[in-house]
């Protein structure tokens, strides 16, 4: 679990640069972001949908094969993108270092044999046939098995709000998040069951289960006070644009580079949804995006203080399960104090 979880961050810590300008570019310029224009919000799905995993599959394939892993990687990662509906993250993190591999591969099996001068024409040709190669297999098979799983995660949610087992509904919601499912699950599940709630009683608790910025901000708030030395460099910044800007996936890098931390926004969103139920809030409308601010535009007269209380007790207790996950930094200081001059004399 080690080995996947460090091979994870290296296909996504190295990209987070792209993940801020893109949160930035969608809280900015969507139609309910801070300064709504029609021709700028046009960059927000490109980025989302092929920017973003092309990037984790080209470093994914460098991390495997170097420069011909990434390009592969790449070209690779370009088949499982084509025509999808959801985000491939997931799948980027499975085709980018597979195609790698293949490469790595062929290359012990057949440069040695190379005749000198023929080096550059098998090099090219050999990553162009692999590359090509693995984006048909991947639009056939990774695609439709991604799309798959964010079909059944949809079907779980659904099946578990039916019983009102609401605080349950974070085991499928927060992982489901962090594979970039949130917009499917909020949207076409969610969504729709508040609206119909919101109609006959003014509000619904719906609206709050997938949307609720206190796991997140909790999870980074963790990572900003006992996380690793890159990724306290960038969590200030992941945080504002988060809580505020009410852009969540910013946070879902951090989670898939640390897949234990999944389990501090379940324990969060779960908490939330509890002081929800207890105090009976919930809001009109989908607040879009999830920032606290939308979040008081779109609560009912009188039901600020519970909205409030919800966020704020699923913020502490993620805070505090992601701390406890991080060994509340002592590892990120063992490593110090291992490899300082002192230790090493």
């Amino acid at each position: 679990m080690q080995r996947i979880g460090g091979n994870l961050a290296g296909m996504v810590m190295p990209n987070i640069g792209a993940f801020i300008a893109w949160g930035l570019i969608t809280a900015l310029f969507i139609p309910t972001g801070w300064f709504p224009n029609e021709t700028l919000a046009q960059l927000v799905e490109p980025m989302i949908m092929v920017l973003l995993p092309v990037l984790i599959g080209y470093t994914g394939g460098h991390i495997v094969h170097g420069q011909r892993g990434a390009v592969v990687g790449a070209t690779a990662t370009v088949g499982i993108v084509a025509g999808a509906d959801v985000p491939m993250f997931l799948g980027a993190m499975v085709v980018g270092p597979l195609a790698a591999q293949i490469v790595k591969l062929f290359d012990r099996l057949v440069q040695h044999r190379v005749q000198v001068g023929f080096e550059m024409l098998v090099n090219n040709f050999s990553a162009g046939i692999i590359g090509g190669a693995m984006a048909v297999f991947g639009m056939l098979t990774i695609g439709p098995l991604v799309e798959t799983l964010a079909t059944a995660l949809g079907a779980g949610v659904q099946f578990l709000v039916d019983l009102h087992l609401l605080p349950i509904v974070s085991l499928l919601v927060e992982p489901a998040k962090v594979l970039f499912l949130n917009n499917a699950i909020n949207h076409g599940i969610l969504g729709p069951l508040g609206a119909t709630d919101a109609a006959a009683t003014g509000q619904s608790i719906a609206f709050l289960i997938e949307t609720n910025p206190g796991p997140g901000l909790g999870l980074l708030l963790a990572i900003l006070f006992f996380g690793t030395r890159t990724a306290r460099t960038s969590a200030p910044g992941a945080i504002i644009i988060h809580f505020l800007g009410g852009i969540h996936e910013i946070y879902f890098p951090y989670v898939l580079a640390q897949p234990r931390l999944v389990f501090s926004v379940i324990a969060g969103g779960a908490s939330g949804v509890l002081v929800f139920m207890l105090s009976g809030a919930g809001l009109v409308a989908t607040p879009s995006p999830g920032s606290i601010i939308a979040y008081m535009a779109v609560t009912p007269k009188g039901g600020h203080l519970a909205v409030l209380a919800g966020v704020a007790i699923s913020a502490l207790v993620s805070f505090l399960v992601a701390a406890a996950l991080l060994r509340f930094g002592r590892d990120e200081r063992t490593a110090r104090s291992t490899t300082s001059p002192e230790a090493s004399s």
